[in-house]
């Protein structure tokens, strides 16, 4: 969209009452909504020269202004947030406060640069027509580099460890950011998809089709050339950036996305998770207040789809499956296979990292293997990656056995099985043990990266690191994908978190594998997707003992008489999915001996209230715990210890009758404990005195806790504490001047929170001290005297208005590097 079209229509004038109205309101974002009207209508005399003389401007010159009103329109979205927001909302104000803080920072570095005067310069030079069609590919390639520099902004703040240098951490790094590249890079390259692409296109601009579907099987392209069509310019603007883009999968929770679509339709997205959505149909009467498109990926059942689309008049729907549902979608693509030219340019981007073979390369044995991989997307970036690097005979010893995988039947998805096979085939045992581990994970959900290093590390005894570098060899043979985890765009996200994705015909494959063996012998128990029920097949055989290491269950919700007895005399992994308000715990945990990870995540939108959790008695040997969504049971003095237990994660849950209490004796009941992340825990409003008695205790997390106030006084009791995570917690006023006594500390992190306001006095004393992390820190106008000199401090992230402050000690520290937090361009805090 131009920016002398946003100037002139409705969208700078409701910008401006919106402003308006929040300076008569007075609330807390007052001050930067009059600086904002300041520089909206000191600009506007420079656009009505651009309409009065009618000139058009030189590309990035007209990219700069179009990236400008796209930053104005946002900020209309956000102003009108905080009008919504009630000044009771102290929580809330406070975030919006900083949200609009930074835009007001945007804004006025584009005023106050050379921006506005190149404008007028260009108005009275240029006298030109550009061509339209390379008008958008500069364009494109400016956000394409814009994109590049936010990339290296984000990854280079997320790390692991108090090291300046990020270590195995740092390698995942770098992959995520090739992915990010090679994703951009495709966007040109295209593959193929840009028919597919015109004709999708075309049923959603081009007619009156409310509901439109994109077939193909798995591995295909249908979710990448979805995600193209809602990044596409031309679609962007017809729905004016109203698209709402879902993951339904094989095992939804259909309420919550009912909310997400209802939210996001109606204008209110903070729908609690007990709103019940007025019953809709095929022939719902309500009308969406403006054009929108709602794209439902990976849908497997029509009772399912009935239920979420509506004939909404205003409302395109894109369903994006591996079946045809006729009674539904009006008009359906169908995802051909890549043809030769497009297979080997994908195959070569994959294997040789370039769009063409290569000279000298062998072209015969290259098309003989692209050819077995049918014009199968996923095949050729999978199998070409696997060859990368490899030596001739290799890849011909690849060909073969490529071409003595018979098809099971006439179903290009089992072809695709059995030749994506022979990558997995390739691996070393123990990255492809890891690889099959993957399958023990609910399809399209993000696997927290702890909780599969956690598994290998108890499972196929490995250290740490060799787990993430396996994980980072799976990654590079695009076995998985390294992903960010923003925790669901909460503003407080965390800068080192990293989940892993796969693709689902991998999970499947990772599945086939698995499952050969008889049900009793194998080394992983698996439920593919989430039943009401366990298997049958599980029942009928559950009078012999389960050989199996890792049993992964995925039901709704348990009832202790939906339970029946088993054996697992050799499982070391638990991990129960499941989605629901109550949950009974099986009895069976009393028949797992070795058990050494349990891992229990809920996907309900509330938390569950977990029945029968066991006497710790019957997990003497249990190492890792991972709680994610429940009520955390009661802690007590009467508790029997998990002596052995070195990592425990409490994320999104409720802890007040657990954690709370004043008198538990955490040392007691976790006296080896090395590791305690507590996440998201909105209940938390202080720590029990007793954790400072946790003589073995190496890291503390305590994160996005957003109503933590207060930090025990005896912080210093912790003399074996390397690294003490603080970040979101915007309540906390203060850290305790026990802190000055953790002479192992190597690392802090204290950034997001708002309220902190000085580091105690004596944090000099932290003669291991080598990294603190303080952006969004804004009130510190101090620093303690470092009297005592750290030679260990190497380096310090901050803000740009705090970073004069640790300038003044370079003369103490003259080792320290300090990071100033670059400002992001991004606008996609606005939307958070």
């Amino acid at each position: 969209m131009a920016v002398t079209d946003f100037f002139a229509g409705e969208i700078a004038t409701e910008l401006l009452k919106t402003l308006a109205a929040i300076v008569r309101k007075a609330c807390f974002c007052r001050s930067s909504a009059e600086n904002l009207i300041h520089y909206i209508n000191s600009f506007l005399p420079t656009i009505e020269g651009i309409k009065y003389i009618g000139v058009e401007l030189e590309p990035h010159r007209q990219f700069q202004l179009d990236q400008f009103s796209v930053t104005l329109k946002k900020g209309n979205e956000l102003a009108q947030k905080v009008l919504k927001t009630g000044r009771f909302n102290v929580y809330k104000n406070l975030r919006l406060t900083r949200q609009m803080e930074k835009l007001e920072k945007t804004v006025q570095q584009f005023m106050q640069g050379p921006f506005q005067a190149n404008i007028l310069a260009d108005v009275h030079h240029i006298r030109f027509d550009s061509d339209a069609g390379f008008e958008r590919m500069d364009r494109g390639l400016e956000r394409i580099d814009s994109r590049f520099e936010q990339i290296e902004q984000r990854l280079g703040s997320m790390k692991i460890g108090g090291g300046e240098t990020g270590g195995w951490m740092e390698e995942a790094l770098k992959k995520v950011e090739e992915d990010n590249q090679m994703n951009l890079e495709g966007n040109l390259i295209n593959f193929g998809l840009d028919l597919g692409k015109k004709k999708v296109k075309e049923m959603i601009l081009g007619n009156n089709s409310s509901v439109v579907g994109i077939r193909g099987i798995g591995g295909s392209g249908k979710t990448t050339l979805a995600k193209e069509i809602c990044r596409d310019d031309e679609v962007r603007t017809y729905f004016n950036d109203k698209i709402l883009f879902l993951t339904v999968s094989q095992s939804p929770n259909v309420d919550n996305l009912l909310r997400s679509i209802w939210g996001y339709l109606s204008g209110n997205e903070n729908l609690g998770p007990n709103y019940v959505v007025p019953q809709w149909n095929l022939q719902c009467s309500w009308r969406a207040s403006v054009r929108t498109l709602v794209v439902l990926d990976d849908v497997w059942s029509l009772p399912e789809l009935q239920r979420l689309v509506s004939k909404i008049p205003g409302c395109t729907w894109l369903v994006v499956s591996r079946f045809k549902f006729q009674t539904i979608i009006n008009h359906t693509y169908e995802v051909e296979l890549l043809r030769e030219n497009n297979a080997i340019s994908l195959f070569c981007h994959s294997a040789f990292g370039q769009k063409t073979i290569p000279p000298g390369a062998n072209v015969n044995l290259i098309k003989q293997i692209v050819n077995e991989c049918k014009g199968l997307p996923l095949a050729l970036k999978v199998i070409g990656a696997s060859l990368r690097d490899q030596p001739e005979m290799y890849w011909a010893s690849a060909k073969n056995r490529l071409s003595r995988g018979e098809p099971i039947n006439d179903s290009h998805e089992n072809e695709l099985l059995v030749r994506m096979e022979m990558s997995v085939k390739w691996l070393d045992d123990k990255v492809k043990r890891c690889f099959l581990d993957l399958g023990a994970f609910p399809e399209d959900k993000k696997i927290p990266l702890d909780v599969l290093i956690n598994m290998w590390v108890e499972v196929h005894d490995i250290d740490e690191e060799e787990a993430f570098a396996i994980l980072v060899e799976l990654a590079n043979k695009n076995l998985l994908t390294l992903v960010k985890d923003s925790r669901d765009g909460d503003v407080y996200s965390s800068y080192y978190d990293i989940a892993v994705t796969q693709h689902d015909v991998l999970r499947d494959l990772a599945l086939h594998i698995s499952n050969r063996d008889h049900i009793n012998q194998r080394e992983r128990l698996l439920m593919p997707r989430r039943e009401m029920a366990v298997p049958k097949e599980w029942e009928r055989n559950s009078q012999q003992p389960f050989n199996a290491r890792i049993v992964s269950i995925h039901t709704g919700e348990m009832n202790e008489m939906d339970w029946f007895q088993m054996e697992f005399p050799e499982a070391e992994v638990l991990i129960l999915n499941f989605s629901s308000k109550q949950y009974f715990l099986p009895s069976f945990l009393d028949n797992m001996p070795k058990l050494r990870a349990l891992i229990i995540i809920n996907y309900n939108s509330a938390n569950a209230t977990l029945r029968n959790f066991p006497e710790f008695l019957s997990l003497a040997n249990l190492r890792s715990l991972w709680l994610e969504k429940v009520s955390v049971p009661e802690l007590s003095n009467s508790t029997l210890p998990l002596k052995y237990l070195r990592k425990l994660s409490v994320i999104l849950c409720n802890i007040k009758d657990s954690f709370e209490q004043s008198m538990v004796d955490l040392p007691h009941i976790f006296p080896s404990l090395l590791e305690l992340t507590i996440d998201h825990c909105e209940d938390l409003f202080e720590l029990p005195p007793t954790i400072c008695e946790m003589q073995r205790l190496k890291t503390l997390s305590i994160t996005n806790c957003h109503n933590l106030k207060h930090l025990p006084a005896d912080m210093g009791k912790l003399r074996t504490l390397q690294i003490l995570r603080l970040y979101a917690c915007p309540e906390l006023k203060e850290l305790p001047c026990g802190i000055c006594e953790l002479l192992g500390l190597k690392y802090l992190d204290i950034s997001q929170c708002l309220k902190l306001s000085r580091l105690p006095q004596g944090i000099d004393r932290l003669s291991s001290l080598e990294k603190i992390d303080m952006r969004e820190c804004s009130r510190f106008n101090s620093l303690p005297k470092f009297d005592a000199s750290p030679q260990s401090l190497r380096h310090v992230i901050c803000d740009d208005e705090v970073s004069w402050l640790w300038e003044s000690t370079k003369k103490a520290l003259p080792n320290l590097h300090i990071q100033v937090a670059e400002t992001q361009y991004s606008l996609d805090w606005l939307d958070e």
